[in-house]
């Protein structure tokens, strides 16, 4: 197929050891990484900051991250939120509350468990009505995400926020997910080159399945299992201004990426 052409404008990043993108390049330049706060998610108001579960804080964290950036304004920026398995903490309590004392579930909790919840909390927060979607695709989450936000972008000719971030698990569901660190990463992608255009993508997609190019082994560990963290051979490619990396999609659909350098 003819290769998507998209530009970065913004990146964001949470781990329990990097704060931004900005630690990224320092570790990978040899530097120390100073461990992180909590993310604070400061485009949330006070009072939404403080009842919002972890996953909404990681999510909203690395998009605003991106989009200061970028930026952009947020109330026009259509966006993409990705989670490969959701709030495993507010889950893992609701099945236990369901197996013990179904009449005490709370219905906060239920509105926080659905995937869609961090896209519900940033649109609101920002006064975004741009259109908002909500991806899960196992482990090749991060790579469906980024399908889907290129095909809006070149498809609308607009600019699109890309926010993909899990949580560590809890309980029996961690033992299923394996899924044992935190980790969430935010691209704002546009169509054209801009005043602020950081590199630019070129996407092909593949048939010929392969394993997904691994981060580099300053990385190894950074994500523990958590696969939002697959994004993190591109974002290795990203703070180096070149690379290539592959990552899968779907079952049978790899992405092919080439990050360049803009003049």
């Amino acid at each position: 197929m003819t290769a998507m052409l998209l530009h970065v404008e913004g990146i964001g990043l949470w781990s329990p050891r990097l704060g931004d993108f900005a630690a990224l390049r320092a570790l990978l330049a040899g530097a120390a990484a100073a461990a992180p706060a909590a993310p604070a998610a400061a485009l949330l108001p006070a009072n939404e900051r403080r009842r919002a579960p972890e996953s909404v804080r990681l999510a909203v964290e690395v998009a605003g991250q991106a989009l200061a950036m970028s930026g952009r304004d947020p109330a026009t920026l259509a966006c993409v939120f990705a989670s490969a398995h959701g709030d495993q903490a507010i889950t893992d309590a609701i099945c236990s509350t369901l197996a013990h004392a179904p009449a005490e579930l709370s219905p906060t909790r239920f509105h926080h468990s659905v995937h869609n919840a961090p896209a519900g909390y940033w649109t609101i927060a920002t006064g975004c009505r741009a259109p908002s979607s909500a991806v899960c695709a196992g482990i090749r989450t991060f790579g469906a995400a980024l399908l889907e936000a290129a095909t809006q972008a070149l498809a609308e000719q607009r600019p699109v926020l890309l926010v993909c971030s899990d949580i560590a698990g809890r309980g029996p569901l961690l033992e299923m997910t394996g899924c044992g660190r935190a980790f969430g990463c935010a691209l704002l992608l546009a169509p054209a080159a801009g005043a602020t255009t950081l590199a630019r993508l070129r996407l092909e997609t593949s048939a010929d399945h392969a394993a997904s190019t691994p981060p580099p082994a300053t990385l190894a560990g950074e994500a523990d299992g958590n696969p939002a963290g697959a994004a993190l051979a591109l974002l290795a490619s990203l703070a180096g201004h070149a690379g290539r990396c592959r990552l899968g999609a779907a079952t049978a659909l790899d992405l092919l990426i080439d990050v360049e350098p803009v003049a």
